[in-house]
């Protein structure tokens, strides 16, 4: 693709992406004349969604109520002193980074989450 992404008959037609199904690949091609590239990049749009673990358990309110997920009486809510907490491993942000186990206090009025 040019390096501004315009077809070069000097009407700056902007390229758009298009499929160029006999070969299989991705090109860009002018709406308005007959300008068509190979794209360099096969990639026209990456969409990453990044999310806490934090964030995660306030979305999904209803984590202490799960029948699916463990629960346990021997890491205490530091919080409310609570003993039952229900638990799951997750990764956080960085994909390079390993597991780690979450904690979420089932006492109703606390909800407090933390990790070991």
């Amino acid at each position: 693709m040019s390096a501004s992404g315009f077809a070069q008959n000097g009407d700056n037609n902007m390229l758009y992406p298009r499929e160029d199904k006999d070969n299989r690949q991705l090109i860009y091609s002018c709406r308005n004349c007959d300008h068509k590239q190979v794209a360099e990049n096969p990639c026209i749009y990456v969409n990453k969604l990044l999310h806490e673990v934090d964030e995660l358990t306030q979305i999904v309110a209803d984590v202490i109520h799960d029948p699916t997920l463990p629960k346990t009486v021997d890491h205490p809510c530091a919080k409310c002193g609570h003993r039952e907490a229900v638990f799951f491993q997750a990764q956080t942000r960085k994909a390079d980074e390993e597991m780690r186990l979450y904690y979420v206090c089932t006492e109703p009025s606390c909800h407090h989450r933390w990790t070991d």
